[in-house]
């Protein structure tokens, strides 16, 4: 296993829609565990493949709460097929590092897709799960959540990221 490279903000592939997977093979499989080990050292609650310069509807969560039996879930070729209700998390992503914005989202979400194993999973989810499917589908469709915050907070962001990119290059 390996410990990926994070693409960050402004990078191209964070752009792209991600493609189909058209077969679960070994080479999948493999690209599924280093995604996994990638996001717990990051650490973060979730990872979609072009975040890792692989533009591949791909995605794993863990939202790592004691009280939360799911564990790791890997998706691939994920969709969005259900969705209700209305909430705004605080969220951040290790493709944009170091900002943190609230975020309006679904509040409850239904998901399907294939497991590592090419079983399909359907999943119901409400709160930080629900958040953090909206989050990394958003990935799969070449969005980061910074597109999602309104005018204000996305000028914040800017002035933010120039700061920063002015700062490393001292």
């Amino acid at each position: 296993m390996a410990n990926l490279r994070i693409c960050t903000y402004p990078d191209p592939v964070l752009r792209q829609r991600a493609a189909e997977v058209t077969a679960i093979d070994r080479e999948i499989c493999r690209l599924i565990d280093d995604m996994a080990e990638t996001m717990y050292k990051a650490p973060g609650i979730g990872l979609a493949a072009n975040q890792i310069g692989k533009p591949l509807r791909i995605l794993v969560i863990d939202i790592q709460k004691p009280d939360h039996e799911q564990g790791l879930i890997v998706l691939v070729n994920p969709q969005i097929v259900g969705a209700q209700g209305e909430t705004t998390f605080e969220e951040g992503c290790l493709s944009v590092p170091e900002f943190f914005s609230n975020v309006k989202r679904f509040e409850e979400v239904t998901v399907r897709g294939f497991d590592k194993n090419e079983k399909a999973v359907e999943i119901t989810a409400n709160g930080l799960l629900a958040v953090a499917l909206q989050h990394e589908i958003d990935h799969l469709e070449g969005r980061l959540f910074i597109d999602r915050i309104g005018p204000v907070a996305r000028d914040v962001f800017k002035r933010k990221w120039k700061k920063k990119l002015r700062d490393q290059k001292e």
